[in-house]
């Protein structure tokens, strides 16, 4: 997912496989495949520059597992806390 943010402040996340093209007059336009259309802060070159280093971590994260390489960092959590991390594979 990228980061993108409404006009009004307000970011989101927004799946750059979905989006169909982005255009920029003079608001940037991110259009999605279903028809949705958002209206973005970030400019084109920022919203293609977003989607060209999710894909990049993607392929330098397949390359790091096909390696051996790959490690899941598990994160302390709040024993009252109802989130439960997924187990890694050493753990399987």
């Amino acid at each position: 997912m990228i980061r993108v943010t409404r006009l009004n402040g307000e970011q989101f996340a927004l799946n750059p496989d979905l989006i169909e093209r982005v255009e920029g007059h003079p608001d940037t336009v991110a259009f999605l495949v279903d028809g949705t259309r958002y209206v973005v802060k970030e400019s084109v070159e920022e919203v293609l520059q977003e989607i060209r280093e999710y894909r990049a971590a993607i392929l330098a994260t397949s390359y790091e597992m096909d390696r051996g390489e790959y490690r899941v960092v598990v994160p302390e959590i709040d024993s009252g806390s109802s989130v439960v991390p997924f187990p890694t594979r050493e753990e399987r």
